[in-house]
């Protein structure tokens, strides 16, 4: 089940908020809990039996975890407690995405025959199995006590609004509203705004824009204009942003309707001066939690220049291979890490000093990022590739300009909704009635297009 579906709109959402708010408080959890069971077992009822594993052998792991200390040293019996743990999570996170990819590699290095199991990708695992594992890893150090009741755990890990893709909420963000949380009229009132504003980034923007690089993927890459191979870039640009952020948005909406604070995912990134900015404002949950988990236990920039880097070197290749078991994928992270290295050893101060060519240069690559990111054949990628830079089309241009005529409304829309304009001035009427009305009209709109429309993908659930 997707947010942005009729049936989420007005079958779950009403059913389950009508039995959330009845309930009494000390309840709320336990209904939370099988909401969210009901909702993900509705897309892929198979692989939660994954989802109960996981909340019991991590329920037992915190109970023998929960004496710890951070000044002390762990005993064996911890340490080896704390090991499984990691195995167990990151193990299934790996069987299940990534045992055909290296299935493929071995068979194609070393003319092996092994079997691909053709294992199918359960929902949401990349996410949950980052939240659960800081939540072992911050007891571990002692950050965090114990939970001692596995359905409160369970309800942190199975939150319906983040357990598909997001935003990843570590547990000592919301363990206190795990165990005392109020719904009051402002924030239910908050969050049913916040969704609007994330259902009609996703449904009116992403996909409708989304259609141009479809359609492209259909015509052939080789048969496209340079003009339209950029259009085309610009086009995902946008689509996998108010994708995303739309997603992200509907789920902090519904996370302040459930009395939970989810933490902010972006910020406004196409307006960043470097790559190193556009990663603070870029899906931030994910930078934090490599910047938390991966980044600083590995010594960060405290062991010198060469280790800096050779850290920033893991931590994007970790990062691009979370996103996918393919190789463009590792290259997308690599790309990032060999900018942002650039960026750490000179070129940032050259971009503080020159911003104009700063938000060009980040925006170009910003895009490029996304065109290996999208592309997943290499093949394909280099077609592409050479269809940017293919000078001896531009005698012929009629694609693009046929594709601008059908998107360029809506592709200019969306620029303008990259940047922090038109926020700021509805954040300056959001509680009032013309807030309420742009919302209802943004609410109307988008119902109207889930009702006609039949392209209403959603990017990051292949990841």
């Amino acid at each position: 089940m997707v947010f942005s579906s009729l049936l989420f709109l007005f079958w779950f959402i009403p059913i389950f908020f009508a039995v959330y708010l009845v309930v009494p408080a000390k309840f709320r959890n336990t209904a939370l809990f099988i909401g969210s069971i009901v909702f993900y077992a509705w897309g892929e009822p198979a692989y939660l039996i994954l989802i109960f594993i996981s909340i019991l052998v991590n329920w037992f792991v915190g109970l023998g975890l929960r004496a710890s200390l951070p000044d002390r040293p762990h005993t064996p019996s911890e340490k080896i407690i704390f090991a499984a743990a990691m195995i167990f999570d990151f193990g299934m996170l790996v069987v299940f995405k990534y045992t055909g990819f290296f299935v493929e590699n071995i068979n194609s290095a070393f003319g092996c025959s092994i079997p691909d199991p053709h294992l199918t990708l359960p929902l949401g695992i990349s996410f949950y199995t980052f939240q659960i594992a800081s939540y072992v890893i911050d007891l571990y150090r002692g950050k965090i006590k114990a939970e001692k009741n596995p359905l409160t755990l369970g309800t942190y890990l199975v939150m319906f609004p983040q357990l598909i893709a997001g935003p990843i909420v570590v547990y000592s963000q919301v363990s206190e509203e795990l165990h005392d949380r109020k719904i009051t009229l402002e924030k239910v009132s908050d969050g049913i705004m916040t969704f609007i504003l994330g259902l009609s980034s996703k449904v009116l923007v992403a996909n409708t824009v989304g259609q141009l690089w479809n359609d492209l993927e259909q015509i052939g890459y080789d048969r496209i204009s340079m003009p339209l191979a950029w259009l085309g870039v610009v086009a995902f640009t946008l689509q996998i942003y108010f994708d995303f952020n739309g997603y992200s948005l509907m789920a902090i909406g519904l996370g302040k309707m459930l009395g939970f604070n989810i933490p902010q995912n972006f910020n406004n990134p196409y307006v960043s001066k470097s790559l190193t900015e556009f990663w603070r404002r870029w899906h931030m949950t994910l930078s934090g939690w490599f910047r938390d988990y991966v980044y600083i236990p590995l010594g960060g920039n405290r062991k010198g220049r060469i280790r800096t880097y050779v850290n920033l070197l893991i931590v994007w290749f970790l990062t691009g291979f979370w996103h996918g078991a393919g190789w463009n994928f590792i290259c997308w992270g690599l790309f990032f890490f060999i900018f942002l290295s650039l960026e750490k050893s000179f070129l940032g101060a050259f971009l503080d000093d020159h911003p104009h060519f700063a938000r060009v240069y980040s925006l170009i690559l910003i895009g490029l990022s996304w065109m290996i990111f999208a592309i997943t054949d290499f093949a394909k990628l280099g077609v592409y590739a050479s269809r940017l830079v293919s000078f001896s089309s531009l005698s012929n241009c009629s694609d693009a300009l046929y594709y601008l005529r059908n998107y360029g409304v809506v592709i200019a829309i969306g620029c303008v909704l990259s940047t922090p304009l038109l926020s700021k001035r509805f954040d300056a009427i959001r509680n009032r009635a013309g807030g309420v009305l742009v919302a209802l009209m943004l609410l109307f709109i988008s119902v109207c297009y889930l009702a006609d429309a039949t392209y209403n993908p959603f990017l990051y659930f292949r990841f």
